[in-house]
């Protein structure tokens, strides 16, 4: 496909629309109706979408029609517009089979190059074609025969590669990738290392296929022991008796089902263990993957969508692995051993017994592709639904103090019944096809004993080979029957590779520094020099500040909302990074620090702190795992959060709840101040940290923070101005993140100026 920078500027939108939804600095979201049940128009427009330099990340649902775009803040809304009503215009014109391209910029022509099986499948083709047909006008009833079942071996063949070659290419173009490792297959990829295990559980379900078709075997010369007597192939092993016979198939019927359950037993759970190794190695490089994404995407993710990722996904990549993989194996081991056998014993029934394959892999694979969008349905409902169910626990308060439980309830039962009907839909056509697939083995086993019976009558074909054979095909064919299951986990395990990557594709924090920082020899001194930083689509929340945090003292910034307050601690814990300026500490750019040495040497207590599942001294003792319990409850004290553990039941093995659910706002706040206070940092943000606390609670931390803070540099963002009035230095910020004073307590009160102002609105003067 052409680039899309390379696209008529003339283009317009497709006929059925391409409109904008939803405008955010660095996202778009769009109503494309192009790519409205259109799963393949879907994964190009996103794959397209994705190669424009600018464009961090592109997806197009076929489900709802709706097409997410995230970019460059840099880029301007227009012009991502522009972009991607030409992606659009240009994926239309390839799904109608056109090609517009200007005269100016034709589009590059590939280099010729010599392919050996271009010039030769054609070749074969052709000289194979005619052999066939001088075969069947002239030959024997034998080459008659071989010719068909050639002929169902060459249409097998082309139904496969299809198939495989078509996801390859869909896999290619989802991740929008090209190169060596675009071709390489999404199964091999989910394998990574762990071949040495699929080969052994590999090597395992051949032996334990070879076994069950040797108990076929076994068990088909019993029938014919009992139907004439003898079986001949036991007559050179020196049983010449009916009896002899007999017992020494009990023993070998007995040999091979010892080995068919113990090479199952063995198969199973290597395959299963397979399955577990993926699916751990997975989740963990994933897991570790977000832990490391850069805050604005771990913030912009639903939090339902990576879990359902790191869960459900994952969990689907091993669990094709423990199953489905194995029956695939074991299927192409029958056909491995039973093609041959039959081309060799009887291949006047050879065509007949194989017939079903071509067309039930080819309803399998149609299946799959037809499939694609029943899928993509359902899963968006489940997700739609997950995330409504956690949103409304979580804003239980909220709910009930607005008495809409009755609406809440209403909305799941609507979210419920539309998963309900996509999962309608899902095992409607699955069902569909696997008694399409049954139809068709049922057929060929019919026309197995037919035709397989007309030859033993007129004694082209012996009883004692067609005897044997006849259970064979019908194991192979049950088998079949489970190519259903075993594409609708495949089509699952595809959907769950492509959310994956999508999600390993985000980009990650780069420690881009290589200065090491030892936190034990930070004085403190921070500097923003002209810093200026404006989140995406807003104004600019800093505009050239310039202040200056002195080493081992406190510094307060208050302001009102919008200021650039909270923006200036994510600076320093370098959460975002300056567009223009420098942040520095003791002198050097934080930049170039080592990103976690920086963190090590800061400490920082959020507004609403966030408080894990576990004990409160787990919470508490949170990145400073060694610490003792002395220095827990030490930290604890200093936080004026001992008195109200030590009067819970538990004390300090007090499990906090989900969230810190069990606890206050303003207790959570304390538990986080402690947490803060254990880490004992030389540099301490604190985010409006006791602004859920009352005024005595607060009194006695600030008191206690005093002399936490001595020889350590302390940065306290408020809006209550009697936490910061014995701060050292207090700078008022007005919005843009314009210095308006700076000075003591005293010294802004005494200027009367914007400081005073605020101080007299919140000590009650009307007149202020």
């Amino acid at each position: 496909m052409p680039s899309l920078l390379d696209a008529p500027a003339g283009l317009r939108p497709v006929e059925r629309g391409a409109s904008p939804r939803s405008v955010t600095p660095g996202r778009q979201r769009w109503d494309v109706g192009l790519v409205l049940g259109r799963p393949r128009s879907a994964e190009i427009l996103a794959a397209a979408l994705r190669r424009v330099p600018g464009i961090t990340e592109a997806g197009a649902n076929p489900v709802t029609g709706r097409v997410l775009v995230r970019h460059d803040v840099r880029m301007g809304a227009a012009e991502v517009g522009r972009i991607v009503r030409r992606a659009v215009a240009l994926v239309a014109e390839r799904a109608a089979g056109a090609e517009h391209r200007t005269p100016a910029r034709p589009a590059p022509v590939p280099a010729p190059r010599t392919d050996i099986g271009t010039v030769a499948r054609p070749v074969i083709a052709v000289g194979g074609g005619i052999a066939a047909g001088i075969a069947l006008v002239k030959g024997s009833a034998l080459s008659r025969h071989l010719v068909a079942a050639g002929g169902v071996a060459a249409a097998t063949a082309a139904v496969l590669r299809k198939g495989w070659r078509r996801t390859t290419e869909v896999s290619r173009t989802a991740t929008g990738s090209d190169g060596d490792e675009a071709g390489r297959h999404p199964l091999l990829e989910i394998i990574g290392p762990h071949r040495g295990r699929l080969y052994r559980a590999a090597a395992l379900s051949v032996a334990c296929q070879i076994s069950e078709m040797a108990l076929g075997t076994f068990l088909g010369w019993t029938g014919l022991v009992l139907i004439k007597g003898e079986a001949a192939p036991l007559v050179g092993l020196g049983l010449t008796t009916a009896t002899a016979q007999l017992w020494g198939l009990a023993g070998l019927v007995a040999a091979a089902c010892a080995a068919v359950a113990g090479l199952s037993y063995a198969s199973t759970l290597q395959w299963r263990r397979l399955g577990q190794d993926i699916e751990h190695d997975w989740r963990g490089r994933t897991y570790r993957h977000v832990q490391h994404l850069e805050m604005e995407h771990l913030e912009g993710e639903r939090t339902s969508r990576i879990a359902g990722a790191l869960t459900n996904d994952v969990g689907q990549l091993g669990a094709f692995f423990a199953g489905p993989a194995n029956d695939i194996l074991q299927l192409a081991t029958s056909l491995a051993l039973l093609v041959p056998a039959f081309l060799f014993l009887a291949p006047q029934i050879a065509w007949i017994a194989f017939l079903p394959i071509p067309v039930i892999a080819w309803l399998t694979l149609d299946h799959r592709s037809r499939a694609a969008a029943d899928y993509a349905v359902a899963g968006e409902c489940r997700t739609r639904l997950g995330s409504q169910v956690i949103n409304s626990l979580e804003a239980g308060a909220t709910v009930k103090s607005f008495c809409t439980e009755e609406y809440e309830a209403d909305r799941i039962d609507t979210l419920g019944e539309e998963v309900r009907d996509s999962s309608h839909a899902t095992d409607r056509t699955t069902s569909r096809h696997a008694e399409t697939v049954r139809a068709c083995t049922t057929a060929s086993m019919a026309g197995i004993l037919l035709i397989g019976g007309r030859s033993v009558l007129n004694g082209t074909l012996r009883f004692e080979v067609f005897s044997p054979l006849i259970g064979l095909p019908q194991m192979l064919l049950m088998r079949m029957s489970r190519l259903g299951g075993i594409a609708d986990q495949y089509q699952r395990t595809l959907t769950s590779y492509d959310r994956v990557q999508r999600l390993r594709a985000l980009p990650v924090e780069t420690d881009d520094g290589d200065m090491p920082l030892d936190p034990g020899r930070v004085r403190g001194e921070l500097v923003l020099d002209g810093v200026t930083f404006a989140y995406p689509g807003r104004p600019a929340a800093l505009d050239d500040l310039s202040l200056t945090v002195p080493a081992g003292q406190v510094t307060a910034l208050v302001g009102a909302t919008g200021s650039g307050k909270t923006t200036i601690a994510k600076l320093l814990m370098r959460f975002q990074d300056a567009e223009s300026g420098t942040v520095r500490l003791d002198g050097r750019d934080i930049r170039g620090l080592r990103r976690h040495d920086l963190r090590h040497a800061i400490g920082f207590v959020a507004q609403d702190p966030f408080l894990f599942d576990g004990t409160l001294a787990d919470n508490i003792r949170y990145g400073s795992f060694h610490a003792t319990d002395e220095a827990v409850v030490q930290a604890a004290t200093m936080a004026e959060a001992h008195p109200f553990i030590a009067a819970l039941p538990d004390g300090y093995d007090t499990l906090s709840g989900e969230r810190g659910a069990a606890l206050s706002g303003g207790q959570r706040q304390r538990i986080a101040l402690a947490r803060a206070i254990l880490k004992d940092s030389p540099v301490v943000i604190l985010d409006e940290a006791t602004s859920a606390v009352d005024n005595e609670t607060e009194a006695a931390i600030q008191r206690t923070l005093r002399s936490f803070a001595a020889d350590r540099t302390m940065i306290v963002i408020a809006h209550r101005l009697s936490t910061v009035r014995h701060a050292d230095r207090i700078y008022v910020m007005e919005q843009g993140g314009v210095v308006a004073e700076q000075g003591t307590h005293d010294e802004l009160v005494a200027r009367q100026g914007l400081y005073a102002s605020l101080w007299q609105l919140q000590a009650g003067d009307i007149a202020a």
